[in-house]
Formats: structure tokens, C-alpha cells, sequence
């Protein structure tokens, strides 16, 4: 789907660059059809890095998503201009009264921070609330996993004493699933957390599918029955750097961080890193757009009661 966005957003012009289809807002009002609603609540320190990664795997499909950029955390950001928070996010009160398609939940650095000490955790529980009755379906990604496994299903908090950081094998537990259809049968996919989410724990406390997991038995990729809320473990968003740059930024740190696995070629970190994962997560939000997302939501946004025939 070519993603509509304003025409001011940096993101154009990097997506462009990379070939990626991105359809202006100016574009998109001269085709006649209902694009898809899509709001991303943006976590992650470095936003515009974060919207490129995000806005590139929604662009590649025949029907427009319409992406909103929502912000939760009212301090002043030390990696994102003031400017471009104010022209491209909305804050919660200025949609809560409106319905979206499909809602993206980010990842954020805040594996080893207790739920109760995050800046923002009220504001979390509120947004994940109102997507019961405002949102069609629900992706959640890395600790935005665990923070609505724990809201939504009261598991506690899972800490890692090392962290996981690199590219992994996993597989797929069901070949059927609308989510992983067309995965192959092993894929790759980037990690990079102190989260913890041993698929066990998941089976016993939850009435979700895990669709893929680890080769340790990690869960990957699970979801609820109605396809109103999905959850992906790991990172199918990042860059083929982003992995080599949080190692170096921890390493000028003196943090002595590992060498991320099955990343660097020959595990020397002065090769340059491979994407392996990039078809594997073009793929995975082509299925969640189309089969979570497209098949279930309503026609008016107004009277919201997604279901699967």
C-alpha cells in the first residue's frame, strides 16, 4: 500500500531515495477510495529513524494507508527537533475520539526500567484501553510486547541477565496461519532486548497463538484469535545498521556490550552488516495490513465491530 503522509515529512524523500513507493497527501486526494488508518505510537528516542524504518515496510501494496504519528510523552526530546514532533505527531487527546484501522506500537530502550518507573506508563495503559473499542487490530513490537503482555494479560515483567542482540533463525509453528503466509518454513529476523518471552510462559498464561518462535523457544510472532492484537518479539523494522550502531554507541559507551550474533560477516564489527530479514519483514506487515487489518475492518470507521467472515 503506498503510505499517505504529508508532504513535508523527511521520510519522503529517504523512502523515495530507496526506491519506496510514498504517495503525498496532495497525490492521494484525487483517488476516490477509503485509505486505511493507521496510527503509529512512535516510542522510540529517535523518531525520524523510527518513522522511516516503520513507514517503509507499510509502503508496498496496492491501497493507501493513511499514516497518523502519535507521541504519549510530554518531556522534551533530546534526539528528535521540537519543530518536527510539533508539525508531524498528534497527542492522545487530539484523536481519542476518532477510530483507526490498524494501531503500531513501537519498541523503546526501556528493557531494564520496571514498568511503574516509565515516564509514561499511565498513558500506555490508557492508549492500549482505548484501542478495545477504537482500533481494529493492534501490532505491538519488541517491549511494547511486554508492556501490553503485561496490561492486557498480567504476566510480569521477564528480564534477560544478558542482552540479546543480533540475527536469528526461527520457524514457523503454524504454515497456515493468515499472519505467516508465504513465510518460509525458517526465516531470519533481527533481536535487541533484556525482554524475555519464553513461549511457554505465553501458552500458560494466555489464550494466544504463537506462530513462530526462536530456535531456544522464544516466542517470535504470536496473536489473538480474532486478529485484533499481534505481537512481534524482535525488530523486522531495523535498518542493516541499526544493530551496529547500538553496539558501537555501547561500546564509546564502555558498557563492553557483545558482538551482536550472526551479524557482522565473519563476526568481525569492521565488515560491513547484510540485511538478511528485509523480505521477511516486508512480508510480515503486508499479512498484518492485509489479513488483520484490510479483511476485518469496517467499511465506516464509525460503527466499529471488526469481524472475519
Amino acid at each position: 500500500m503506498p503510505i499517505r503522509v504529508q508532504d513535508e515529512l523527511p521520510a519522503v524523500n529517504f523512502l523515495r531515495d530507496e526506491n519506496v513507493f510514498v504517495m503525498t497527501t496532495s497525490r492521494a486526494t484525487t483517488q476516490e477510495i477509503r485509505p486505511l488508518k493507521v496510527l503509529i505510537l512512535n516510542l522510540m528516542p529517535k523518531k525520524i529513524e523510527t518513522e522511516n524504518q516503520f513507514l517503509r515496510l507499510l509502503s508496498n501494496s496496492p491501497l493507501q494507508v493513511d499514516i497518523q504519528l502519535l507521541r504519549i510523552d510530554a518531556r522534551e526530546s533530546r534526539n528528535t527537533p521540537t519543530e518536527h514532533l510539533n508539525n508531524f505527531y498528534c497527542n492522545f487527546e487530539d484523536i481519542r475520539e476518532q477510530n483507526f484501522d490498524g494501531l503500531i506500537v513501537t519498541g523503546a530502550p526501556l528493557g531494564l526500567v520496571e514498568f511503574n518507573d516509565v515516564a509514561y506508563w499511565p498513558q500506555i495503559k490508557q492508549v492500549l484501553e482505548w484501542a478495545k473499542d477504537h482500533v481494529t487490530s493492534t501490532l505491538f513490537v519488541c517491549w511494547a510486547v511486554q508492556a501490553a503482555l503485561n496490561i492486557l494479560y498480567g504476566i510480569p515483567k521477564q528480564t534477560r541477565t544478558e542482552k540479546i542482540s543480533g540475527v536469528y533463525e526461527h520457524h514457523i509453528l503454524h504454515p497456515h496461519a493468515l499472519l505467516t503466509r508465504g513465510f518460509d518454513d525458517t526465516f531470519l529476523a533481527p533481536h535487541s532486548r533484556y525482554a524475555d518471552f519464553p513461549a511457554g510462559l505465553i501458552r500458560d498464561y494466555t489464550d494466544l497463538d504463537i506462530l513462530a518462535e526462536t530456535e531456544d523457544g522464544d516466542a517470535y510472532l504470536f496473536a489473538s484469535k480474532d486478529k485484533r492484537i499481534a505481537f512481534v518479539t524482535g525488530h523486522p523494522e531495523y535498518d542493516p545498521h541499526t544493530l551496529a550502531s547500538e553496539y558501537f554507541r555501547d561500546l564509546e559507551a564502555g558498557l563492553a556490550p557483545q558482538l551482536p550474533d550472526n551479524y557482522f560477516p565473519n563476526n568481525d564489527p569492521n565488515n560491513k552488516p547484510r540485511a538478511t530479514w528485509r523480505s521477511h519483514g516486508n512480508l510480515l506487515f503486508a499479512n498484518w495490513l492485509n489479513y488483520y487489518v484490510y479483511q476485518i475492518t469496517p467499511y465506516d470507521l464509525r460503527h466499529m465491530n471488526p469481524t472475519l467472515d
